[in-house]
């Protein structure tokens, strides 16, 4: 069974409660669940809170829209991977994140399908290598005995807090690692399309405003078309850096 697990909770340091803003009428973590939803790869779509209180409020949207959900550690990442894996009966994990409201399910099926046929215990479009994809567009796919000893030997903090490095660092040599899978030129841009900065939430709002239809997917690359056409628009976040791993 494959499961995407989208790790979700509302304590971010630089947009809190970002997960719930509001994205042309929905918050923004059901764009995530829904467009997730859309991959045919897609056995089931669990989204991964905490047991924090202040995650109440995802437990309650996820009932709310019918949507499956668990709960685990806020700080250790890894292991509420694990949990949620071994709960839903995973074999196969596809690792998303609530704050790509752009993520998308054809590039989440064409992972799975290079994952299937690679026979790897690890394959994904952003490592190892130099990415060739906008961020936000990432997609992880993982064998659930993977996860499981990773879980059961990561001992490092950031691989804690960190669902993956423990198996794609693959300091050990103890899983393989399918080659990393690269854009497809209507794909390949360095754009910025997660949101971790209010300046990212405003761009993801400019493109939900200008393609959003409801029950509709947007289509990725149309969007950056519009934005190869729209230098000003790019700079709105540009100079948002990405938080470092360690």
């Amino acid at each position: 069974m494959m499961a995407i697990i989208i790790q979700a909770r509302m304590s971010s340091t630089r947009l809190p409660g970002k997960i719930m803003k509001n994205l042309a009428g929905k918050p923004m973590l059901w764009h995530v669940v829904t467009r997730c939803l859309a991959a045919k790869s897609a056995d089931k779509v669990i989204v991964a809170t905490t047991v924090n209180s202040e995650d109440d409020v995802v437990e309650n949207f996820c009932k709310e829209n019918n949507f499956l959900y668990s709960r685990g550690s806020l700080d250790n990442v890894l292991s509420r991977y694990y949990e949620t894996a071994k709960k839903f009966g995973a074999d196969i994990v596809v690792r998303a994140t609530s704050d790509c409201p752009l993520i998308d399910p054809k590039i989440i099926d064409l992972c799975v399908e290079v994952f299937q046929k690679s026979g790897a215990d690890y394959i994904s479009n952003v490592v190892p290598g130099e990415r060739t994809f906008p961020r936000g567009l990432d997609v992880e796919v993982f064998k659930f005995s993977a996860l499981e000893k990773a879980c059961r030997l990561a001992s490092e903090n950031y691989e804690k807090e960190h669902a993956t490095p423990y198996i794609w660092e693959n300091k050990k040599n103890e899983f393989k690692i399918g080659a990393m899978i690269m854009a497809a030129p209507e794909y390949a841009r360095n754009y910025r399309l997660t949101v971790d900065y209010p300046e990212d939430f405003e761009l993801i709002e400019k493109i939900y405003s200008k393609f959003f239809v409801p029950g509709k997917i947007i289509s990725i690359p149309e969007a950056l078309k519009f934005l190869d056409a729209s230098p000003d628009l790019l700079k709105i976040n540009a100079h948002c850096e990405q938080k470092p791993l360690k």
